[in-house]
């Protein structure tokens, strides 16, 4: 009985570790989906932005721009879908699809989880980085 109750703590400490935020992979990915509408220095001015009908928010802000708290719950909701977008003109594609898969919680603002992808989380974990 023992080695299932070692089994059970390993997998539980893998479980944890798992959840870990990655904030390189989370730059990575922004600068492969994100770079091109929100500039590589984030401050909304990328190469595709003067095409754009809604330019994109400098996102070294959005902290700032939120009584100092960084919106988790809106950005996680913007990126994989949740919040409800219009398909054309919106302010955002919707990458959810693209980064199906992992499924990883994230702590709100408020302290209560959100499941949303590993992708999502790092990348979340990135912009939460370079807040200004």
């Amino acid at each position: 009985m023992k080695p299932l109750i070692g089994l059970a703590s390993a997998f539980a400490l893998m479980q944890g570790m798992a959840h870990a935020q990655d904030v390189n992979a989370g730059a990575e990915i922004y600068a492969h989906y994100c770079a091109t509408c929100h500039g590589a220095d984030l401050a909304g001015d990328g190469p595709m932005s003067p095409a754009l009908l809604l330019q994109p928010p400098n996102l070294l802000q959005l902290s700032q721009r939120n009584d100092g708290v960084f919106p988790i719950t809106r950005v996680v909701m913007r990126i994989d879908g949740r919040d409800p977008l219009v398909s054309h003109g919106s302010p955002m594609p919707v990458y959810g699809p693209y980064f199906d898969g992992d499924d990883t919680a994230i702590k709100a603002e408020t302290g209560q989880p959100i499941m949303t992808s590993r992708p999502v989380v790092d990348l979340v974990a990135y912009l939460i980085s370079v807040q200004e």
